[in-house]
């Protein structure tokens, strides 16, 4: 364990083997940090937060602090941040409020660059990658290997499922399929992310699969929910019939869908 003498660790705070504190960090009297966390320097941990192990985190962050809401009413919240995840400089993280499950969760071996800002009771997967200046409002899902292009903004309670990608500048302001692309300032479903689909070494037929069924939800007959639905009766794709579940799921927003 190496701490600088100008950092500050409350009493209460939990420290693991092998932790690193820089100089001029703040740790929290409720903080738990694991093996081998390292805090850069003028880093700022408080609240009920809890680092999983190998987590680096960069100058000037601030994880932990209370929600940027205004029905906060000081109640006990958490923020529960994974393993191997690298937090960049002027990162924000807020704990969960009352009414939305009391906790924020970050996955493991995110990548979360300068600025990003992840707001109160948002869930984010593994593997998740959030651009510069990237901010996540409230109540938010991310599921694993997605990735947020920077200065782009995600509006509370939007869902993102596995693997898609958002480009940079852009506002989403509904759910987004597994594997979907989405550009424009104010977003649209463009197609698919196919460069992340091949270098995760999806299958030829599992990717064909998916054109067809993205072709299907863009121009077949009836909603777009009862298209979904009926590709998920005509495929033998598990990747399909995850896009049929995330958009059967129950959620709180409407679906981007194709143009």
């Amino acid at each position: 364990m190496s701490i600088h003498p100008s950092a500050v660790i409350e009493e209460g705070a939990q420290i693991g083997q092998g932790c690193s504190i820089g100089p001029f960090c703040h740790v929290g009297p409720h903080v738990v940090l694991h093996d081998n966390v390292v805090l850069k320097s003028h880093v700022v941990v408080t609240g009920h937060t809890t680092i999983g192990s190998g987590t680096v985190v960069f100058s000037f962050s601030s994880l932990g602090e209370i929600p940027q809401d205004l029905k906060f009413k000081g109640e006990e919240t958490r923020l529960v941040i994974g393993q191997r995840n690298r937090i960049r400089e002027h990162v924000t993280m807020n704990t969960g409020t009352e009414g939305g499950g009391g906790v924020t969760t970050i996955g493991d071996d995110g990548l979360f660059m300068a600025g990003c800002h992840v707001a109160h009771d948002v869930h984010i997967g593994n593997r998740v990658i959030l651009v510069n200046s990237a901010a996540v409002a409230g109540h938010c899902v991310l599921e694993d290997d997605v990735i947020i292009g920077g200065l782009s903004g995600i509006h509370q309670f939007v869902r993102i499922g596995q693997g898609a990608i958002i480009g940079a500048v852009t506002m989403v302001t509904n759910d987004v399929i597994p594997y979907g692309l989405v550009q424009a300032p104010r977003g649209e479903l463009d197609g698919l992310n196919l460069v992340g689909l091949k270098r995760k070494g999806v299958s030829r037929a599992d990717i064909t699969a998916l054109r067809a069924a993205f072709q299907m939800m863009a121009q077949g007959e009836g909603t777009f929910n009862d298209r979904v639905t009926r590709m998920g009766d005509e495929t033998d794709s598990a990747y399909v019939k995850q896009i049929v579940d995330f958009v059967t799921a129950a959620s709180d927003r409407s679906f981007l869908t194709p143009h």
